[in-house]
């Protein structure tokens, strides 16, 4: 199955460096390790996953609030090691916002579903009073650890989409499929690893159409270097339809501009953090040529608003001696 699919993953890739003429501006920094963005759209608040919980940050006043918290944490990575906790974000509609778990041990992991208003809460939403819970999705014969890790998540109101990172050779995106308003069981579904011989889905989206499911499959954080792929699969049957070297080291956040239909990828970069940062990525043909917008410093998650402007979760480097958070959510002004 594994070379059956591999004539899908083309050979061609341009990788471009050009002008960074697009400034990011910092509109809220002190974020601790900050992983998953979501935009909501009746509001335009911005959403951010940290280790301390889920903020809301408010771009008319500038003014943020805690507003789910309890969480409890978890550590990710070999070295470096982060401390982290919610990881992805997504909106079912307006009012609930499905969270992604990693805050926990792999097989006890969550999705939560809570209901949020067009104001910030207070107090916050205690991490236990969802409105909805799917999982955890435990050992088995086809997760042998079971999954946690839930950095990605998608949904078009009928669907929700998780990626998944626990048992790495498989490399797991699950699904609910919802039953009259209401999501259903979380199961496991993609076999990502399986279908393009790549470790581990982080960031997944739908395409503008919502025909496709659209995820950056990061790779090996250390090496090689410049194994991160673009995957686009049949949300309904699963089935790859097509896969794409980018030539990026850790595709981290995927997201496309409402303005300018054009899609866009954060590369994290473990190894080398100097070469990631926000890229364009030029889709032409069989072939990606992933063009560098601007450098930054691990960056995670992005996410439009309706305006064109694009949040980034940026994770950063904590000063040698500092025990301050590095972690800020930075914007690029409409025009992308």
């Amino acid at each position: 199955m594994l070379r059956s699919m591999a004539f899908l993953l083309c050979g061609s890739i341009a990788l471009t460096a050009v002008a960074q003429d697009a400034k990011p501006t910092t509109v809220l920094g002190g974020i601790d390790n900050p992983c998953g963005v979501a935009v909501q759209a009746a509001t335009g608040h911005v959403f951010i996953a940290a280790h301390s919980g889920v903020h809301r940050f408010d771009p008319k006043s500038g003014k943020a609030h805690v507003e789910i918290s309890g969480f409890p944490t978890d550590i990710y990575g070999k070295g470096p090691k982060y401390n982290i906790g919610p990881l992805g974000l997504a909106f079912w509609d307006d009012e609930h916002l499905i969270v992604g778990d990693g805050s926990r041990l792999d097989g006890d992991e969550l999705v939560r579903i809570y209901k949020v208003g067009k104001d910030a809460a207070h107090p916050p939403i205690k991490e236990d009073a969802a409105v909805a819970t799917l999982g955890p999705i435990k050992a088995s014969e086809e997760s042998a650890k079971g999954e946690g890790n839930f950095y990605g998540v998608a949904s078009n109101g009928k669907s929700i989409f998780i990626t998944c990172n626990g048992d790495d050779t498989k490399g797991w995106i699950a699904k609910s499929t919802a039953a009259n308003g209401k999501p259903g069981a979380l199961k496991l579904s993609i076999a990502t690893k399986v279908a393009t011989e790549v470790d581990a889905p982080v960031p997944v989206i739908f395409s503008l159409d919502g025909k496709d499911l659209v995820v950056g499959q990061m790779g090996e954080v250390s090496t090689p270097p410049g194994d991160s792929l673009l995957s686009i699969y049949d949300p309904e049957t699963g089935k790859l339809k097509k896969n794409y070297k980018t030539g990026l080291n850790d595709i981290a956040g995927l997201a496309y501009s409402p303005k300018t239909k054009k899609l866009y990828a954060t590369d994290y970069s473990w190894s080398d953090p100097k070469a990631g940062g926000l890229f364009r990525l030029d889709i032409d043909g069989d072939s990606i040529k992933a063009v560098k917008i601007a450098s930054l410093d691990k960056p995670t998650a992005c996410a439009f608003d309706k305006n064109g402007v694009l949040y980034v979760a940026v994770f950063g480097t904590v000063a040698e001696g500092s025990d301050k958070p590095a972690g800020s959510l930075v914007k690029f002004d409409s025009g992308l």
